[in-house]
């Protein structure tokens, strides 16, 4: 099974940007879809994006349409969360999750439920302050 470590959150300031980097071990990164769920306290963890193996298919939460984009880098085994223009409201803790495919037509699929997903990371916070 795959492990993933999240790494880039920080504390910065609304308008500034931030790289959120996800590392896959212990099994082929390309073997596996991704995304990317944020969560706040006290609140369910909700999806921000999610990507197809094959990298063809992109979903974005309405929230990170226009900010957010994500992309996976087979080569190096990372998934990577780009987010510009951060707003307040977008602090929160950011996990990346992994889930395999199991037929020819989950291939160009990125799903966007929780449930969906089978491996997660611990999280990587990211404060943005006003």
């Amino acid at each position: 099974q795959v492990q993933l470590a999240e790494s880039g959150g920080g504390l910065v300031q609304a308008g500034d940007s931030l790289r959120l980097r996800c590392a896959a071990s212990g099994s082929p990164f390309n073997s596996y879809s991704y995304g990317w769920f944020r969560q706040t306290p006290g609140k369910v963890r909700e999806f921000v994006a999610g990507i197809s193996l094959t990298g063809s298919k992109i979903s974005y939460a309405d929230s990170a349409k226009g900010r957010f984009t994500i992309s996976r880098d087979n080569g190096k085994n990372a998934l990577y969360l780009q987010m510009n223009s951060l707003k307040p409201e977008d602090t929160a803790v950011y996990f990346c999750a992994a889930w395999q495919p199991k037929s020819f037509d989950d291939l160009g699929a990125a799903r966007i439920q929780e449930r969906e997903y089978e491996y997660w990371g611990q999280g990587t916070q990211v404060t943005v302050s006003s």
